[in-house]
């Protein structure tokens, strides 16, 4: 598993009210110092898959997901088209942390993937695009029906595996071109999730919508 930092922030809505939660591992503690577990059981013995480029991807569009798939039992696997270190950038821009990469795609089959993650940042879809196996590998994730979640530009890898015709997603705003010229339906909404065609696929925008997002993903992963 790639090693995490120490903490991320939640933040939940409760009634009208959003709360601040820090997650540890499988547990989430208020900002306020009171700490209760939000281990479930939804992805047992599921594996999930986090697809990436080893430089580029937004470091909260990968660690909150992950922290989610976590809490609900699932593990996590960190794949890239190269071996090594995965740099994560906030805001694109500003260097984050660098977590282990697991796998690369040469090395994971298909059948062990339970679903597919595919995180933002802009240069790191656009890279990852380059890479005949990353691309492959999404395509044959989607042709064995399972459930994709891809938030902010991560669509752009589901447009070069071309499966997008006749879905209907959402993304970062820049992408509805070309989501329309694959043959997909763009909308702008901060989760949708689509079934047709017989894959799930769960989407979001921006890193705004991560609430909506990981509760809609572990389900369509559940």
């Amino acid at each position: 598993m790639p090693a995490q930092p120490n903490c991320c922030s939640l933040y939940l809505v409760v009634g009208a009210k959003h709360v601040e939660m820090r997650a540890w591992g499988g547990h989430i503690r208020e900002a306020q110092g009171e700490e209760r577990s939000l281990m479930s059981h939804e992805l047992d013995g599921k594996t999930i898959v986090f697809l990436a480029a080893a430089s580029g991807v937004e470091q909260i569009e990968l660690v909150t997901p992950w922290e989610a798939v976590t809490a609900a039992g699932g593990t996590p696997v960190l794949v890239s088209d190269v071996p090594g270190e995965m740099q994560a950038f906030h805001h694109d821009t500003e260097p984050g942390d660098t977590f282990p990469i697991d796998k690369t795609v040469q090395e994971i089959p298909v059948e062990r993937c339970a679903a597919l993650v595919l995180p933002g940042g802009t240069t790191n879809p656009d890279k990852l695009r380059l890479s005949p196996e990353a691309v492959e590998f999404v395509a044959a994730v989607v042709g064995a029906g399972k459930p994709v979640a891809a938030i902010c530009h991560g669509p752009w890898m589901l447009v070069e595996a071309d499966v997008l015709a006749g879905k209907t997603l959402t993304s970062w705003p820049s992408l509805r071109t070309d989501i329309r010229n694959a043959g997909g339906t763009w909308i702008d909404e901060p989760v949708h999730v689509c079934i047709e065609h017989g894959w799930p696929l769960v989407t979001s925008r921006r890193p705004d919508d991560l609430p909506a997002f990981v509760t809609a993903m572990v389900t369509a992963f559940t």
